[in-house]
């Protein structure tokens, strides 16, 4: 694949991801406003969505594959660093939270992500690996002028990640009816 072409891909996609990184700057402008986990999480947006803007412009500048991919990677794992520092931050925040909380004699709901969305994002993730490392697979073993590998490594990757998408869906819709039939226990106990 020809620079130009990468180069365009990566543009078009940081262009696309300001749906994510424009609230990250508005949380990061924020300043103090926000929790400093949120800051180091809008931080660490930010930082990967500026690592593929800075990917397409090493594709159209550098000659070779080696410069765009180190600093590809280089722009990854600092992404990574921050989002896992902004988790266990959060994770701190909420102890603190809840330790205050009962200090003062009241326990609140749980706030944040929930463990199903975590459980889905993961689902997700293994889909996405998972038909990536099919797609490998098929398009190594298919030979011959029969089996043309395009159609075949499109195939059996869409079929596995139609089956891990299959699973969030279910595991999302099987969460909403157990977590709607836990709040109707509860509204009826209150009576």
């Amino acid at each position: 694949m020809a620079h130009a072409v990468a180069a365009l891909g990566a543009a078009a996609l940081t262009t696309a991801g300001s749906v994510w990184y424009v609230p990250a700057l508005a949380d990061l402008r924020a300043g103090a406003d926000r929790p400093e986990s949120r800051r180091i999480a809008a931080a660490a947006c930010v930082t990967g969505w500026a690592g593929t803007g800075a990917l397409a412009v090493l594709l159209l500048v550098a000659e070779a594959w080696r410069t765009p991919v180190a600093a590809a990677v280089a722009g990854a794992a600092v992404a990574t660093a921050l989002r896992l520092h902004a988790a266990a931050r959060r994770r701190r925040e909420a102890r603190e939270m809840a330790h205050h909380w009962r200090h003062l004699g009241h326990v609140p709901p749980p706030t944040g992500p929930s463990h199903s969305r975590t459980v889905v994002a993961t689902v997700l993730a293994c889909g996405l690996a998972a038909a990536v490392a099919v797609a490998a697979w098929t398009w190594k073993t298919t030979d011959g002028p029969a089996d043309d590998p395009r159609w075949v490594t499109a195939a059996a990757s869409a079929t596995v990640m139609g089956v891990f998408l299959t699973a969030a869906a279910v595991y999302t819709r099987a969460t909403r009816l157990a977590t709607a039939v836990v709040r109707e226990r509860r509204r009826r106990q209150r009576r």
